[in-house]
């Protein structure tokens, strides 16, 4: 992992998941916790969605899911 990006420890993460929508059609989603990550640190960092680390992977999925 590289230094400087935000990432969901364990405790955060067991509060958050259960608010996640469950059993969709459609698509496997991606790693929701890696995605929630992403959107927290591009807020933190207020940068553009299009700079979005590619460690938390594609910076559209971000933004639309946000």
């Amino acid at each position: 992992m590289r230094a400087g990006l935000f990432w969901l420890n364990d405790r955060q993460w067991a509060r958050i998941e259960p608010h996640l929508p469950r059993g969709l059609t459609g698509p496997d989603r991606d790693d929701d916790r890696r995605i929630v990550s992403g959107i927290i640190h591009m807020l933190q960092s207020g940068a553009r969605w299009r700079d979005c680390p590619r460690e938390y992977g594609p910076y559209t999925t971000i933004y639309n899911r946000f």
